[in-house]
């Protein structure tokens, strides 16, 4: 039987794949979009990492603990009293080794209702400090914090964090962005898996599971991306 929180998400969903394609004046191919996220995660990473905000000492801080990543650039959000949000994104995570392995794509979707207006794009960053909250967003799609159940924690501007400690969060959320907007958060926001861009690139039918859990496929084409991560 389908959630009850999906007859109030779906709705939300398709706002906001109409958001995520109005940034996109050329249609494009699912092999296109998979390089350009890949391109402008590793773009909306470096912006963040290299932040001259001081809240963004946390997302430095911290990411040397992270097992997993999961990375959405120019996030879109607009809308007034119930507003949505959606972009593409992709995650990784680290193996054995303690690498980072190979991206698999992900869409967002999420809702909020409140005092808000305006419209604003965001690059939005998940770290995931476990194997477990790694292994839940992968094997069980679904809303951040309630479904997949893992402790959700934002960090933003005005918002005074540890520089140590992720204060027991599986999930810890860092964003910047650019627009006028006022209200909201990530709260009823979704993580749903993208076979088509999955597929376009990798050039065959994988799960993120094979993705990022297994490691059976590789394109160069993340090898900027990994290397980006890795750097100190």
């Amino acid at each position: 039987m389908r959630k009850p929180y999906m007859k109030i998400l779906l709705p939300i969903i398709l706002i906001a794949v109409g958001l995520s394609g109005c940034a996109s004046v050329q249609p494009m191919t699912s092999d296109q979009r998979a390089g350009q996220v890949i391109g402008s995660a590793k773009i909306a990473f470096n912006n963040l990492k290299k932040s001259p905000d001081k809240i963004m000492d946390s997302f430095r801080a911290l990411l040397p603990k992270a097992q997993g990543i999961v990375v959405f650039p120019g996030l879109l959000k607009g809308g007034f009293i119930l507003a949505a949000e959606g972009g593409n994104g992709v995650m990784l995570a680290k193996n054995a080794a303690g690498e980072w392995g190979e991206p698999a794509f992900y869409f967002l979707a999420g809702a909020s209702i409140g005092l808000q207006i305006g419209a604003q794009a965001s690059d939005v960053v998940l770290l995931l400090f476990s194997q477990d909250a790694v292994s839940s967003i992968i094997l069980h799609q679904g809303k951040l914090g309630a479904d997949l159940g893992l402790t959700f924690g934002t960090i933003g501007a005005g918002v005074e964090a540890s520089t140590t400690t992720n204060g027991g969060a599986d999930i810890m959320a860092f964003s910047q962005g650019v627009g006028a907007y006022a209200g909201g958060s990530l709260e009823a926001a979704a993580l749903i898996k993208r076979n088509d861009l999955n597929e376009a690139f990798y050039g065959q039918a994988v799960t993120p599971r094979q993705i990022v859990m297994l490691g059976l496929v590789h394109n160069p084409a993340a090898d900027a991306l990994r290397a980006a991560l890795s750097a100190p």
